[in-house]
């Protein structure tokens, strides 16, 4: 896995190894708004994913995950706030993301 000083160095990183999709977290799915995708946590996996603190505010941190689904035929950028500024929901997709956070030291 690398390791990236900042988001923007991570998302410009990821964008030249392909993954080019802009990503949101929209409730119970993760959706591409300019394919229309609405992907269930069955629909992609996680690749990669890193955090980062920001410089002034250690509770502000945001974690940025590499989502490829072969369904959809797309990879692409989920970045989302992590630690005090998270969604807490209880959603699928939430539950997917929480458990490669969690697990990240199997890796």
């Amino acid at each position: 896995m690398q390791t990236y000083n900042n988001l923007v160095e991570a998302t410009n990183d990821l964008m030249k190894r392909g993954y080019t999709e802009n990503l949101s977290l929209e409730g119970d799915t993760v959706d591409d708004k300019e394919k229309k995708i609405k992907m269930t946590a069955d629909d992609f996996e996680i690749d990669e994913f890193y955090r980062f603190e920001g410089a002034s505010n250690p509770d502000d941190m945001s974690i940025i995950y590499a989502v490829n689904s072969p369904k959809y035929k797309l990879k692409g950028i989920l970045v989302n706030a992590f630690g005090t500024y998270a969604n807490n929901s209880k959603s699928a997709i939430l539950a997917k993301l929480h458990h490669y956070q969690v697990n990240d030291h199997l890796k």
